[in-house]
């Protein structure tokens, strides 16, 4: 496996919405809104921004306040990272519009004989 996904993939690591150009809860609102989030995992080399299609079905956003600016969006979605497939799971607190994620790959399937 790939080292990067291999790190990302153990354990929580330090995430914050990468938004352009202000970064603002409104803006990472209108992400959400249109499935597609962008994510940088801050503990790498440079820091690891990656895009991704939300998975509104796995993605929970209950407890999340966007016009008092409080609560955490939990956000699920997939994307290929160096070739491989993982999920992005992604806990961002909107007050400070950080917080913890990590990567699973996912496996790849085989049809049954």
């Amino acid at each position: 496996m790939n080292e990067l996904v291999q790190r990302l993939s153990q354990g929580n690591h330090p995430v914050e919405a990468s938004l352009r150009p202000e970064r603002t809860v409104a803006a990472f609102k209108a992400c959400i809104d249109r499935g597609y989030v962008h994510i940088k995992f801050t503990d790498t080399r440079g820091g690891t921004d990656l895009g991704m299609q939300l998975d509104h079905n796995a993605s929970d956003l209950t407890t999340a306040n966007f016009d008092q600016q409080t609560g955490q969006a939990h956000l699920v979605g997939h994307l290929t990272l160096n070739y491989v497939p993982v999920k992005c799971i992604a806990d961002i607190d909107l007050s400070t519009l950080s917080g913890t994620g990590h990567l699973e790959p996912i496996a790849a399937t085989t049809p049954h004989e």
